[in-house]
């Protein structure tokens, strides 16, 4: 499958979506100076645990849906033709694998159904793994639930996740930064729906405080992803550097790596009780879901070297989650962890700037350390 390498004109939402892909595909779009946090983290190798490498399982739970790895294929494209062959790609590994998949912000195909197929092929290719369907925030409280509703409808979803943008749209050539109302506009959905919904960030991170609110609108899980992986300014310079717009341009070069470094989010929502939580932004290798699921995570999510290799085929995105699932297997058996919930009692050491600020934000760092297993 060729690059998407050609700009396309005009500013509509389909034009928009693949401005993104293709400079996600084309561009260093990662974050320069923040890092996850994944370096900080060090799980403590267990010698003697009796265990064989064959009997770690790698299985798990998301929103009552078993998932055979706990990876989560994230909210990427849609709304153009030029998108077809990745969700097609990406579709059919996940059903293989069995693992969920996110669609890409299903604005486009809402304003124009003459898209919408785009998005429900990927239902149509998985008839027994979880799909998540996506709506933005700022749409969400201007057009009410059935608006998310609409989305669920759309691809027959078993989930819809309800995307936080503030960074992007507040440094994007004629961004939306009207989110008065992002929070009755969520309780209401959630009242609405037959389906869960998941809130998710988009490379900002999530806040504790910010999780204590939204659970308290009836929210059960939370997707963080933080700071250290894409960053969505990145990717919005070089749009405002394509259409000549010197103030947005400055606007991203300055926020570029603005956000809550994904080991911190991470650890601050999963301290709230009652919420299942993926973790995404910058998830790059099964050791990396390894110590996410040891911080609380119940899932991970990764977007950006899957996309890459759903621009080159299926076997690409194949052979992927393949070398994450045997790197996550791996790591658990290396901690003696059976079972990704025994993992969440193994012993952790938090060390450097993630130690600095989650002390700071006044969590037992040390309680990790002497969890026993």
């Amino acid at each position: 499958m060729p690059e998407l390498t050609k700009r396309i004109e005009g500013r509509g939402t389909s034009d928009r979506k693949l401005d993104h892909v293709r400079i996600c595909l084309n561009r260093d779009v990662q974050a320069r100076q923040i890092t996850t946090g994944f370096g900080d983290v060090t799980l403590v190798h267990q010698a003697l645990s009796d265990l064989d490498l064959e009997g770690v399982d790698i299985s798990g739970t998301l929103l009552g849906h078993r998932v055979s790895s706990p990876l989560v294929i994230g909210s990427m494209t849609g709304g153009v033709d030029e998108a077809v062959p990745i969700n097609r790609a990406l579709a059919e590994a996940a059903e293989e694998a069995g693992v969920p998949i996110s669609v890409g912000s299903m604005r486009a195909a809402i304003e124009n159904d003459a898209v919408s197929h785009t998005f429900k092929m990927v239902r149509e290719i998985c008839a027994t793994t979880m799909v998540i369907a996506n709506v933005g925030a700022v749409q969400l409280a201007r057009h009410g639930p059935s608006y998310g509703a609409s989305a669920v409808e759309m691809i027959e979803a078993d989930a819809l996740a309800v995307h936080l943008n503030k960074l992007q749209e507040g440094v994007m050539v004629g961004g939306e930064t009207s989110f008065s109302g992002v929070k009755s506009a969520i309780a209401r959905l959630v009242e609405r729906l037959d389906v869960p919904v998941i809130v998710k960030e988009t490379g900002a991170g999530i806040s504790s405080e910010d999780a204590i609110a939204l659970k308290s609108l009836g929210i059960k899980c939370i997707d963080v992803s933080g700071a250290g992986g894409t960053s969505f300014a990145a990717v919005e310079y070089f749009r405002a550097l394509e259409q000549d717009s010197d103030k947005n341009q400055r606007l991203a070069l300055g926020f570029w790596d603005w956000g809550i470094p994904t080991v911190a989010s991470l650890a601050e929502v999963a301290s709230i009780p009652g919420l299942e939580v993926i973790c995404s932004g910058g998830v790059r290798t099964g050791l990396d879901a390894a110590k996410a699921l040891a911080l609380g995570a119940t899932c991970v999510g990764s977007a950006l070297p899957l996309l890459r290799r759903a621009n080159v085929g299926v076997k690409a995105v194949r052979d992927w989650i393949g070398s994450f699932s045997d790197e996550l297997r791996l790591a658990m058996f290396l901690v003696g962890a059976s079972s990704t919930s025994e993992m969440r009692r193994c012993p952790i050491l938090i060390t450097g700037q993630m130690r600095l600020w989650l002390s700071s934000r006044g969590m037992d760092v040390d309680a990790f350390a002497k969890r026993r297993g």
